[in-house]
């Protein structure tokens, strides 16, 4: 590290945000949420994400998810790169136009039973960006959406929590 980090580092301090607050209340309700998923399902769940033309808000909450605080992987929860390994499809973003043929493409590819999640508030609804010359709008003007998780972007905790509703009326 050069001296010219160390002083702005000195002057400055290191600016980060402080760690999510994690209660043992969530950390009762992440393992019943693990053991609700693997009773419905039997096994882990498998999750195929498409983004469909966001700012990458909900994206950064998903990888959120990844990290020792929530740890979806521990969960039983993990994310792969062909849709024919999914059982579900997490979409996020407004639908661009160039995407629409894509998010076609995944969900035909997705075997049955296919569950389709939108996540946040452009996949729900349009967002801001609502439909245009550029964007189809949100997820069900596309493909069927089983389940949303409103929010911009939605907290991970929340995102879980849609994750197992979407399962438990699938299953």
């Amino acid at each position: 590290m050069s001296w010219k980090i160390l002083r702005q580092i000195t002057k400055n301090g290191i600016r980060t945000e402080p760690a999510p607050y994690y209660s043992d209340s969530v950390s009762e309700e992440m393992g019943r949420i693990q053991t609700d998923v693997l009773a419905i399902l039997g096994r882990a769940l498998t999750i195929r994400l498409v983004d469909a033309g966001s700012c990458n808000g909900c994206e950064l909450e998903i990888n959120a998810l990844g990290n020792p605080y929530y740890n979806i992987e521990g969960l039983g929860i993990k994310f792969v790169a062909s849709p024919r390994h999914a059982d579900m499809l997490l979409v996020t973003g407004p639908v661009s136009r160039n995407m629409v043929t894509a998010l076609e493409r995944t969900y035909a590819a997705i075997p049955a039973p296919k569950l389709v999640l939108a996540l946040g508030d452009c996949a729900c609804d349009g967002g801001i960006f609502g439909e245009s010359y550029a964007s189809a709008g949100r997820v069900s003007n596309v493909i069927p959406v089983d389940a949303v998780i409103s929010g911009c972007p939605p907290p991970p905790l929340e995102i879980l929590r849609g994750i197992l509703a979407a399962v438990q009326r699938r299953g």
